[in-house]
């Protein structure tokens, strides 16, 4: 008969296997489940570039230019870094700011644990302290546009619009001002007078509406290209001549981001999250309402290579009225 303290130790034994055998299978289901949360993430990203690669072809069979046609304008959104061998084109008002204060970071080798968001707004948009394709020679530029990694991060265009009319023509500065509202106030107010500097606006109550933004849009004296804000994201980017390894969107933010890091081998950097007063998608009804029917179809017009390219579909709830 076994000794009792040897019973105990063949019992310890066996608890210690049982033990690691069920840690084993909690792993290997987490795992899975991490598996089957970027699974869907991954085949969507697989469909956004096929969506997007099947449009350029359609469209290509009428527009037949190369990157070596680009002005150096044209190039003003692409920002690169050597380090990580990566290129981003920023498009304003999705999440732009952030992903400068990224790149700021890297190029500045400040730490993983740094707070991004400390990074002031200043300093992240100052176009002197990150580098863009637009400073060097297009040669170079053709080469890192070839071997980097490239992505952008794009938002359903009608819903950016308005973003950029809240924070650039409401809440105007001296700047904005003299560049776009005196014009949109005395071209589309419907004032009986000409307001004639930003401190008179104020004076007077008054401001431009988003009707009278797209008036000024539509209007074919208005000059283009459009201010950065609201130039389509498709002209900002050149999608169909650029192959981006990744197309996020404003609308999967935080799930497109955290795969991004992933790929770029930067996940130990923490992403700030997206803004609280970003506007809502449902609300497009009530911004639209005063717009006349004939003056959304243009606008649409205007929008409609972005729609097409980067999978937003026709807001026929504003169209067909």
């Amino acid at each position: 008969m076994m000794a009792p303290w040897k019973i105990f130790s063949v019992l310890l034994v066996l608890l210690v296997i049982l033990y690691f055998i069920m840690l084993s299978f909690d792993q290997m289901h987490m795992l899975q489940k991490m598996i089957a949360k970027t699974e869907p993430i991954h085949r969507l990203q697989k469909l956004r570039q096929k969506q997007l690669r099947e449009m350029c072809d359609t469209i290509k069979k009428d527009w037949s230019y190369s990157i070596d046609d680009l002005s150096d304008g044209e190039l003003a959104n692409l920002i690169y870094d050597d380090k990580h061998h990566i290129i981003y084109c920023y498009v304003p008002k999705v999440a732009c700011t952030n992903w400068k204060r990224l790149l700021y970071a890297l190029r500045y080798g400040l730490s993983s644990d740094q707070d991004l968001v400390l990074i002031s707004r200043r300093d992240a948009h100052d176009s002197k302290a990150l580098r863009f394709l637009k400073d060097i020679n297009k040669t170079e530029a053709k080469a890192k546009l070839k071997h980097y990694k490239k992505f952008l991060f794009v938002r359903d265009p009608f819903v950016r619009l308005v973003s950029a009319f809240r924070d650039k023509i409401q809440k105007y500065g001296k700047s904005f001002f003299e560049r776009y509202i005196f014009l949109i106030l005395n071209r589309y107010g419907n004032l009986s007078y000409t307001v004639e500097t930003k401190e008179h606006a104020i004076a007077s109550g008054v401001s431009p509406t988003f009707h009278n933004f797209v008036q000024y849009l539509i209007d074919p004296k208005t000059r283009k290209p459009f201010d950065e804000h609201w130039r389509p994201m498709y002209q900002l980017c050149h999608p169909c001549l650029i192959q981006y390894d990744f197309i996020g969107h404003q609308e999967t933010l935080q799930e497109d981001t955290n795969q991004l890091l992933k790929i770029l081998e930067l996940e130990k950097w923490k992403f700030p999250p997206a803004n609280q007063n970003v506007t809502a998608q449902d609300s497009m009804f009530n911004w639209f309402k005063p717009v006349l029917m004939e003056e959304r179809r243009k606008l649409y017009e205007l929008y409609e290579m972005d729609f097409k390219l980067f999978g937003y579909s026709k807001p026929v709830e504003l169209l067909d009225g």
